[in-house]
């Protein structure tokens, strides 16, 4: 793909977002795709490529009432969508199909009509790590947050500030899940979920989803929105067992992610205005900070300790509240999409001034797979 040749023309999430206990996962699909499709000013016919994850394509796109060219159903965790996005792109470029449609939708608190993969006992996990004793993501992801504390001398003070940082952009967003401000003490005195993890340091448990639509640059022109398009995409996967990483203190999937993009469209760190890292718990910005060269490793705690990442600083990132303060239905990388498309048009309710690049970079599983997506409102 040539930076910039595919645009974002259509976006938007879920009408209602945290609480929708009356909605099935599939309607929350198709609330997304009915509002981007609004978003765009386009019919569902005008659709002629659709992606999901969470939900198979061929059941949402009948609900939708779609009859595509190109399907992509890739499923690797919660950045799946930003695998969509690279995959779409290709596909427009290949001239596969013109106008593409992702959705996403989970009723991850509610769980009406909730369709997710579960691990098998005969599978990687099922045999080998989960005999152990850990219970999913909260006892797992704890397993490289140690190594790194251990290794660079990350403190809990400092893992608490990622959750501070957040809710204060969180309390800028009317429709974050939470907006009153925290503390580095309230977040060391909150619940203990699994060391070193407390609750407001662990993401939100929520209902909802979000949709985009993508289509070639020189059509963007058409479209009542302003067009954001993509620089540069990338994709990795490390290892389905979060015991089994090459290092704990890195992810390889990351790094070659978000290599991939940074390369594909051809801008160094200093070119970027703002950034979402996906946030499922504390630590993942950090990782993301350093795994995609923001800064040098070990660094990043410090990073985000002395503001650099909150309101007023030199990156803002997780914009939106994140996944500990806006919105985390169970894939969050939807929801880091939609963020930097609003900061790229300029809407978003806490709007980096002047901002033309964003990068949004997304894990999916426990550091099992991952996709970075570079967008500008500038076409090169």
């Amino acid at each position: 793909m040539r930076p910039g040749s595919i645009a974002i023309v259509g976006a938007a999430e879920t009408t209602r977002m945290g609480h929708i206990p009356n909605a099935s996962q599939i309607q929350l699909h198709a609330d997304a795709a009915r509002n981007a499709i609004r978003d765009a000013g386009l019919k569902p016919s005008d659709i002629d490529g659709y992606a999901c994850a969470g939900e198979i394509p061929t059941n949402v796109a009948h609900y939708l009432g779609l009859t595509p060219k190109w399907v992509d159903g890739t499923y690797v965790g919660g950045c799946s969508f930003m695998l969509h996005v690279r995959h779409a792109a290709a596909a427009i470029t290949a001239g596969l199909c013109s106008t593409v449609l992702i959705t996403h939708g989970e009723s991850g608190r509610s769980r009406i009509g909730l369709v997710r993969p579960t691990t098998q006992p005969e599978g990687y996990a099922g045999q080998f790590e989960l005999p152990y004793g850990p219970s999913g993501p909260p006892t797992l992801f704890t397993i490289p947050v140690l190594r790194y504390m251990k290794k660079y001398g990350l403190t809990h003070e400092q893992l608490a500030m990622v959750a501070v940082v957040q809710r204060e952009w969180a309390a800028r967003n009317p429709r974050a899940s939470f907006r009153d401000p925290i503390t580095v003490d309230d977040v060391l005195n909150s619940k203990m979920i699994a060391y070193p993890f407390r609750i407001l340091q662990c993401c939100l448990v929520t209902d909802g989803g979000g949709a985009l639509i993508l289509t070639s640059a020189d059509r963007a022109k058409d479209f009542p929105q302003k067009p954001v398009y993509i620089l540069g995409t990338g994709e990795s996967t490390e290892t389905p067992m979060i015991s089994q990483m090459a290092d704990f203190t890195s992810s390889r999937a990351f790094r070659v992610a978000g290599a991939t993009a940074f390369a594909e469209a051809g801008i160094t760190h200093a070119d970027v205005d703002h950034a979402m890292f996906y946030d499922a718990f504390a630590h993942l910005p950090i990782f993301g900070l350093e795994d995609l060269g923001f800064v040098p490793r070990g660094e990043a705690a410090r990073f985000i300790w002395e503001r650099n990442t909150a309101p007023g600083g030199k990156l803002p990132v997780n914009t939106n509240g994140g996944g500990l303060s806006y919105m985390h239905s169970g894939m969050y990388g939807m929801y880091a999409l939609q963020e930097s498309v609003r900061q790229m048009r300029g809407i978003a309710p806490a709007q980096v001034e002047g901002a033309k690049v964003s990068v949004c970079h997304g894990v999916g599983g426990m550091f099992a797979a991952s996709g970075t997506v570079i967008m500008s409102n500038q076409q090169p």
